[in-house]
């Protein structure tokens, strides 16, 4: 008889951010352009040494006994975490990845001529963008080592704790009451032109930027006290208001989700666990005429962001999920049961922006080449999860100064052409 798996239990954030794929997607791929060719085989063996010294990353989600884990499965059933695909023209995103099947990273290497595309692929049940970009970065050193020292092997990670409790034991329970107290609800008001509901052909849109417009972005908020980010969420707004071309929108309340990463809140206090769930939404609730100007919004943008890290941000999240799990997971079951009929009933959902801020090379880089040489990096490139209606979201990330803009969506259900001058139109009314 075959000894019981290893298993240990999943936090409300995992388990929310798993249960998400009843409305979009949850894969997320970080996209690696080389200008040669990498050792396959040490990249092979860096995956798989990689994920059998993680006890989450080699792990499966599961349901057991009424309760969410992550259960440890056997490597034999890792062969699948490395793919190499020979050389052509890839199109499409890479394919999706099953989180309850583990191991929760799949390394892609995609031959072409011009040199390796490699795609380290993950789910956001596991971690989210950060810690997709930790993995990659995990990858590459383990990579460098194999390359220098076959026989090298990742320092094994003991257990981690994966759960928000850390927070949580920051703030009395008066602080977390009057979090509650001050957090409005989430209210859908509006969403993206559908062509129709249902599922489609998984496409990813991008706009990227020269670096003398991140220049004038930035100049531009100098000018009104506000961040980068605070810019892009304006665009962003006056662009879904520009595509959706409804008078009912003109001077009317529109919300939009924007996210925030608690270890920037919390500096130092998950340095031992860079592959979680630690990203929050929060939700901007603007009103603009026709006509408005980035000009028009940018105070109140950046008024908005600006209370919202004065004060506890994120704590409400955390209770809010906390607060539903007490119920187990058929409260889990009926709060997304919940969430889909009132998108259907309603044919609104918000939309999200998510800013995943500057991609350093540096974290990547040197990459040994197959004939020994240094490779480079021509580009980094976050593929964020895909989209269905009513669900849509827009990311954006820097690399060498060059500001890309990007969407993942199921064309059919939305129109290519219709992605593609929204995003025309985020440009447009960036500086």
């Amino acid at each position: 008889m075959s000894p019981s798996p290893v298993r240990r239990p999943a936090p409300a954030f995992d388990v929310f951010n798993v249960y998400f794929e009843r409305i979009y997607d949850p894969t997320m791929h970080v996209v690696f352009a080389l200008d040669g060719e990498v050792d396959a085989g040490a990249m092979r063996e860096a995956t798989k040494r990689l994920i059998g010294s993680d006890p989450y990353l080699r792990s499966r989600f599961a349901e057991v006994d009424g309760r969410a884990v992550w259960e440890e499965s056997p490597a034999e059933q890792w062969k699948e975490a490395f793919v190499l695909v020979p050389a052509r023209q890839v199109e499409n995103l890479p394919p999706a990845l099953d989180v309850r099947s583990g191991p929760q990273v799949r390394v892609g290497l995609y031959r072409r001529g011009g040199g390796d595309l490699l795609a380290v692929t993950c789910h956001h049940g596991f971690c989210d963008a950060t810690g997709a970009l930790s993995l990659a970065r995990d990858l590459f050193a383990a990579y460098r080592r194999i390359v220098d020292d076959p026989g090298f092997r990742p320092a094994p990670r003991a257990p981690y704790k994966r759960s928000t409790d850390r927070v949580l034991v920051l703030y009395s329970d008066e602080e977390r009451q009057q979090a509650l107290a001050e957090e409005e609800p989430f209210v859908d008001r509006w969403r993206f032109p559908v062509e129709r509901t249902g599922r489609g052909t998984p496409r990813v849109a991008s706009r990227t930027l020269p670096p003398e417009r991140l220049g004038r972005i930035k100049a531009f908020g100098r000018g009104y006290g506000a961040t980068v980010n605070d810019v892009l969420i304006g665009a962003f707004f006056l662009a879904f208001q520009k595509i959706r071309d409804d008078p009912s929108d003109r001077g009317a309340p529109r919300s939009l989700l924007t996210s925030a990463d608690l270890r920037r809140r919390y500096p130092g206090l998950y340095e031992d666990s860079p592959l979680t769930n630690l990203s929050i939404a929060y939700e901007i609730t603007l009103s603009a005429g026709e006509g408005a100007r980035l000009e028009d919004v940018i105070g109140r943008v950046t008024a908005i962001t600006a209370r919202r890290k004065r004060g506890s941000l994120g704590l409400a999240a955390i209770l809010f999920y906390e607060e539903i799990m007490t119920g187990g997971m058929p409260a889990v079951r009926a709060f997304f049961d919940d969430m889909i009929e009132r998108y259907g009933a309603s044919g609104l959902k918000n939309p999200v922006f998510s800013n995943l801020g500057v991609f350093d090379p540096g974290d990547f880089l040197p990459i040994p080449g197959n004939d020994g040489t240094e490779l480079d990096l021509q580009d980094v490139r976050y593929l964020p999860c895909v989209c269905w209606p009513y669900s849509f979201l827009t990311i954006a990330s820097t690399l060498r100064g060059r500001l890309t803009i990007a969407t993942a969506y199921e064309d059919g259900p939305y129109s290519t052409a219709v992605v593609e001058r929204f995003l025309e139109y985020v440009d447009g009314y960036l500086p």
